[in-house]
């Protein structure tokens, strides 16, 4: 784990008992290892995860400032501090949302094949026409 004073570093070990559903490893940035441990964000994952009644395929969860910059990530983007990619093989898409929308996850973004789902600002958007036309609800 690397040190970055300007995120939560949590040192403690990853309560399996609480998020048994989820790895610090996958909540982790994928280019360096870092974590931002959020425990109501976690806490709020796993009620989701409990409420779709499916495993989740977490895309990306955690980014440091230089992998999001590599990756074209917006610069202010939540995954700086920790907002997730669910990957939405196996999943019915308006089931996913709506389990991530009770577990009280504010920022939603519709893509062709995950969801993204964070703590942030009420805010929606749709990564591109097709992913609209998925996510249509009838």
């Amino acid at each position: 784990m690397i040190a970055n004073p300007n995120t939560q570093i949590e040192n403690r070990r990853w309560d399996k008992t609480r998020w048994p559903n989820f790895s610090q490893f996958e909540m982790a940035c994928s280019h360096c290892g870092e974590v931002y441990q959020w425990p109501e964000f976690m806490d709020r994952l796993q009620y989701a995860r409990a409420l779709a009644t499916r495993p989740f395929r977490i895309h990306s969860a955690h980014r440091c400032s230089l992998h999001n910059a590599r990756i074209g990530g917006a610069p202010l983007s939540q995954h700086l501090k920790l907002a997730v990619d669910i990957g939405l093989a196996g999943h019915d898409p308006h089931v996913l949302y709506q389990a991530c929308k009770t577990a009280g996850f504010k920022g939603f973004g519709f893509y062709q094949t995950f969801l993204h789902i964070d703590l942030g600002r009420r805010r929606s958007w749709y990564g591109n026409i097709k992913a609209k036309q998925l996510w249509q609800i009838s």
